[in-house]
């Protein structure tokens, strides 16, 4: 079965900072429901830093990553509504599906 990375953009902003919490819960119960087709769960990540020709940049851009994890799905369409269900959207985040090319290495 293919996979897919699921690439988190801008972080949530938990206003009130009790909303924290409530969302880990409703993350986990979505992870969960994801079963074994969750190949990675993935991380959360910090402020970032961006590399290229130009130099070094601070803040990740107009749209930092947030996080990523890496499911199994029949296709790309199927993995784009698994990413529909996840809590990080309805917190005003986005997720970028993309496939994994298979390249050997």
């Amino acid at each position: 079965m293919p996979k897919f990375v699921f690439a988190y953009h801008t972080g949530p902003d938990f206003s009130p900072p009790a909303d924290g919490p409530k969302h880990m819960e409703e993350w986990k119960a979505w992870m969960a429901g994801l079963g074994d087709q969750a190949v990675d769960p993935g991380l959360a990540v910090g402020p970032s830093k961006t590399v290229g020709p130009d130099g070094v940049a601070d803040g990740g851009g107009p749209s930092p990553l947030a996080g990523y994890t890496v499911v199994q799905a029949d296709d790309i369409d199927a993995a784009v509504e698994m990413a529909r269900a996840c809590p990080h959207i309805a917190l005003g985040g986005t997720i970028e599906v993309a496939p994994d090319m298979e390249l050997p290495m």
